[in-house]
C-alpha cells in the first residue's frame, strides 16, 4: 500500500544560520537596575493579524498549511502581514480572502499583543462573522492553502486542542465570539 502525499508539504533542502527576511534577531545590552549589563536577543517583525472566522451558518474558517517551525501541516487561522501604513482591519479581511475565498460580514479587533516578552512583533486577533465564499483563494506566491469549514463544535474543540500556531489569538477569539466563558 502506498502512502499518499500530502501536496502541502514542504521538502527540507538545508538548514543554515541566517535570516530569511520576514523577521530580524537584534542583540540589546542593557544596563540593569543593579548596575551590569545583560544582552538580550531580540525578535523583529511586521504586524501579523490572525482571524476567528465565522460563515453565515456558524462554521467555522481555517486554512490548512505547512509550518516550518513545528515541520508538518497544521490546521490554522487565516491571517497574516499588516502593511505598514494598512489598516488592521482591512489586512484582516483581505488575507481572509485571499487565502479562503470568504468575504467577512463583519470584522473587529478583538486584541493586541506582542508575541513574547522579547519580540518588538505586534500581533492582531480578528473576529469575522458572516462570512460568504466569494472567490477561489488567491494566496501569495509562497503560500500553499487549503481553506477549511468546520461546524462549530469541531472548530471551537480544535482552537482549544492548541494545535496551530496562534492559540492565543483564537482563545480571545473564541471569548469574543461568546463562545467560551471569560472569568474574572
Amino acid at each position: 500500500m502506498t502512502e499518499e502525499r500530502d501536496p502541502l508539504v514542504w521538502t527540507l533542502k538545508c538548514e543554515r544560520p541566517e535570516p530569511a527576511g520576514y523577521l530580524k534577531v537584534r542583540r540589546r545590552t542593557y544596563t540593569q537596575p543593579n548596575g551590569k549589563d545583560s544582552d538580550w536577543d531580540i525578535l523583529q517583525g511586521p504586524r501579523t493579524v490572525a482571524l476567528v472566522a465565522f460563515t453565515e451558518d456558524g462554521q467555522g474558517i481555517l486554512v490548512r498549511q505547512y509550518r516550518p517551525g513545528p515541520d508538518k501541516v497544521l490546521a490554522e487561522l487565516p491571517g497574516g502581514l499588516v502593511g505598514p501604513e494598512e489598516d488592521v482591519v482591512a489586512a484582516a479581511v483581505r488575507e481572509l480572502l485571499e487565502e479562503t475565498g470568504f468575504q467577512a460580514g463583519t470584522a473587529e479587533v478583538v486584541m493586541q499583543t506582542f508575541l513574547a516578552s522579547y519580540a518588538t512583533h505586534v500581533r492582531y486577533a480578528v473576529l469575522a462573522r458572516d462570512c460568504r465564499k466569494v472567490a477561489e483563494p488567491a494566496p501569495d506566491a509562497k503560500e500553499f492553502v487549503e481553506p477549511v469549514t468546520l461546524p462549530q463544535d469541531e472548530y471551537v474543540a480544535h482552537l482549544l486542542g492548541g494545535q496551530y500556531t496562534d492559540a492565543d489569538m483564537g482563545l480571545v477569539g473564541l471569548v469574543a465570539a461568546g463562545l467560551l466563558k471569560q472569568t474574572s
